[in-house]
């Protein structure tokens, strides 16, 4: 299984970035994926996660601005963030499991990570 994040880069605040994690030997459609972010000194939180019936679930800090996706012929998972904030600032990592939902998941039910797309939002 492999992921590959894209899509990062620097914006102003209130400004939108598109995430996007193309999965190889893994049928994204088929299980529960996230993506996550970990700021520098702070731990790996969750951002937002949608199961294999495409229920989402939201952090509260990102509810409303940001929209977890996916396209399953595409094998591709994506991250629409809008009215970006400074606090917003982390690496951001797609996450897949071999589980179909998400509900009561932890980061450990979560087998496979890509390396990581740095997004930073200026004051």
């Amino acid at each position: 299984v492999q992921l590959v994040e894209s899509g990062g880069g620097s914006v102003q605040a209130g400004g939108s970035l598109r995430l996007s994690c193309a999965a190889s030997g893994y049928s994204s459609g088929d299980y529960c994926m996230g993506w996550f972010r970990q700021a520098p000194g702070k731990e790996r939180e969750g951002v937002a996660r949608i199961n294999r019936y495409a229920g989402t679930t939201y952090a509260q800090s990102v509810k409303g601005r940001f929209t977890i996706s996916r396209d399953n012929a595409k094998n591709t998972l994506y991250l629409q963030m809008d009215s970006l904030k400074p606090e917003d600032t982390a690496m951001y990592y797609c996450a897949a499991s071999l589980v179909s939902w998400c509900n009561g998941r932890t980061q450990g039910d979560f087998g496979y990570w890509g390396q990581g797309t740095q997004v930073t939002v200026s004051s």
